[in-house]
């Protein structure tokens, strides 16, 4: 594996742990008198803070951007190299209170407008997925660490995943109209992983999002044999002004 690989995987087991630290404890805060939204800005800023100051130690001369600092310029303006950070992806599966769900933290590293690397670590669940373009791949969980790959699709057995939270109007016809009847929903960037570790074809996503919510999962669904595209078929790229995705399809072998 590439270093870089090495120490975003200490960052990020170093923000799960603080987000577990508050997950198995959530009805316990006391939340109720500013409310929901402010305590997790507060807990991403603070994941956040832990995930960039490990990463700048290392790599001082990188961009980084994140959904709560916005843009950070390296101190050698380095914009070849810039990481993408989401310190909490799956707010409300984070929210239900039981210490567990498919909330992530996300980190990737973009070089000419694409993940070279990528980790999306679900810690409730204990699904860690990391990929880079030289080497591939892979998941850890309580079995161990494998390679993952897409799965050659049966299109009589076409299965997709969608948002938990965000399955419009679009979305369920566009399923229709691709004659899809099973889909399955799952929260967060673990839904390009669920298409990586062919558990499921495709993923479509017509509503809003922002780079930090994609570039993870983007890197582990490409270095595992798939893809992401724009609706007219032309592949997802980054730093995008203001960092808005447009709606994109990821997929398998579909």
């Amino acid at each position: 594996m590439e270093p870089k690989v090495n120490i975003a995987l200490e960052a990020a087991r170093a923000g799960c742990k603080e987000l577990l630290s508050y997950a198995y404890r959530l009805d316990q805060l006391e939340i109720k008198e500013k409310g929901p939204s402010n305590f997790v800005t507060q807990l991403d800023r603070k994941v956040e803070s832990i995930i960039i100051d490990s990463l700048k130690s290392i790599y001082p001369k990188h961009t980084y951007v994140s959904e709560e600092v916005g843009r950070i310029e390296g101190s050698g303006k380095d914009v070849e190299s810039m990481w993408v950070i989401d310190p909490l992806d799956g707010t409300k599966e984070f929210l239900k209170f039981d210490g567990i769900g498919s909330f992530t933290v996300n980190i990737a590293l973009i070089r000419e407008n694409e993940p070279l690397i990528g980790i999306v670590y679900a810690p409730a669940i204990k699904r860690l997925f990391y990929a880079g373009k030289t080497f591939g791949s892979f998941e850890e969980n309580k079995d161990g660490i494998k390679k993952i790959r897409i799965r050659k699709s049966d299109k009589n057995k076409i299965v997709a995943v969608a948002s938990s939270s965000h399955l419009d109007q679009k979305t369920k016809e566009w399923l229709i109209k691709n004659n899809i009847a099973r889909t399955v929903s799952i929260g967060s960037s673990l839904k390009f992983c669920l298409v990586a570790s062919g558990e499921a074809d495709v993923y479509p996503r017509f509503g809003p999002t922002m780079e930090w919510d994609t570039a993870a999962g983007d890197a582990v669904l490409r270095y595992a044999g798939g893809r992401v595209e724009y609706l007219d078929g032309s592949k997802f790229t980054y730093g995008k002004k203001n960092f808005t995705n447009t709606p994109f399809i990821a997929k398998g072998d579909f």
